[in-house]
């Protein structure tokens, strides 16, 4: 059994593992974060899936889509 919080996916940008709550009784916390139409369609493009809560706070902020390449 899982729980609400137990991570359940893979975020595809970062590779963190998160729970996505678009399943969940009460709305994801992805709901509460303001995205640009074109930032939007660019995840549709390059993202299947959802993202974790980081990497969208972190686009929203302003971010690049691409995280950069580790050292």
């Amino acid at each position: 059994m899982t729980t609400p919080d137990a991570p359940s996916d893979t975020c595809p940008r970062c590779g963190a593992p998160f729970h996505c709550g678009v399943h969940d009784d009460a709305p994801c916390a992805c709901t509460t974060l303001q995205l640009d139409d074109a930032l939007l369609m660019q995840l549709r493009v390059r993202f299947s899936g959802c993202l974790c809560l980081r990497c969208l706070s972190a686009l929203a902020g302003g971010e690049p889509l691409e995280l950069p390449a580790a050292r």
